[in-house]
């Protein structure tokens, strides 16, 4: 069984930037890829980011392109996320998520953290 861990979620005003971290711990680690989900009050999980594990090639939403960038440490099994001009549209619980095999459809996602909470006021 992993575990995944999200950290580094709070309360901001449009502009500012927060980093994510979702650490991985448990049996040995050895997914595909991980990805950042999030969901807004009344609305569906949407994928966010997205890396692959092994080289980092990277999928980013439209809506994130160029504001957010998400990153991963293999040797301490953490993936983040660095989210950049935050706007209220950001405000949503994300989640982060492993997948061993795919990885740009929610169905891949097999293990998923419980979830950090991103308020972004105007």
């Amino acid at each position: 069984q992993v575990q995944l861990v999200e950290s580094g979620g709070g309360l901001v005003q449009a502009g500012d930037s927060l980093r994510l971290s979702c650490a991985a711990s448990g049996r040995t680690f050895s997914g595909y890829a991980m990805g950042w989900f999030r969901r807004a009050l009344g609305k569906e999980r949407t994928l966010v980011a997205a890396i692959i594990r092994r080289d980092g090639t990277t999928y980013y939403a439209e809506s994130v392109k160029g504001r957010f960038t998400i990153s991963r440490d293999n040797v301490k099994n953490t993936v983040y996320l660095q989210m950049n001009s935050l706007t209220p549209e950001d405000t949503a619980v994300y989640y982060c998520a492993a997948s061993y095999s795919g990885w740009l459809s929610t169905r891949s996602y097999r293990d998923w953290g419980q979830g950090t909470q991103v308020t972004v006021s105007s």
